[in-house]
């Protein structure tokens, strides 16, 4: 699939690192994949995995770990709220049950009309603006802080309009 697309894109990418260690570009590689969709099915991982001669598992383990790769469909909007320990003493989780709540949703549910998912995730290194989250679209990540319900309740509103 990849290979098929994108192979200029592929070949690009794996000049800017040694022969050797072309592993190194399993992160630009990851972003091409989801690129599309907006998400990682196991297929695009284990053809990442393929490109740079590692495993399956290194891939997914890349993918477990940085929110900014997903392994499932999504909103228009990924409405990501940091819950990280610093963050939860300045209310963090409060905003986030809250935030579901005014949305009917659960953590890591999408809307009915599919506009907003929410999901926890940790450290977005902000702990002092916290309660914060970044938003994650097809073309863009931004980031919200001091935040409350009122407000990204007010942010998804005007998306919704």
């Amino acid at each position: 699939m990849l290979s098929e697309k994108y192979p200029e894109e592929i070949q690009n990418l794996l000049k800017k690192y040694p022969s050797d260690q072309k592993r190194a570009a399993v992160m630009a590689l990851l972003y091409l994949a989801q690129r599309e969709t907006g998400y990682l099915t196991k297929p695009l991982m284990q053809e990442v995995a393929d490109i740079i001669d590692i495993s399956i598992t290194d891939v997914a383990s890349i993918v477990g770990f940085y929110s900014l790769y997903h392994e499932k469909t999504g909103g228009k909007y990924r409405i990501q709220v940091c819950t990280d320990l610093p963050c939860a003493l300045r209310g963090a989780e409060e905003f986030l049950e809250k935030l579901c709540e005014n949305l009917g949703i659960r953590v890591g549910e999408t809307t009915p009309d599919g506009l907003v998912t929410v999901e926890r995730v940790m450290c977005l290194a902000g702990c002092d603006k916290a309660p914060l989250f970044q938003v994650q679209t097809k073309d863009s990540i931004e980031y919200h802080e001091n935040q409350s319900v009122e407000k990204a309740m007010d942010l998804i509103n005007k998306w919704r309009r």
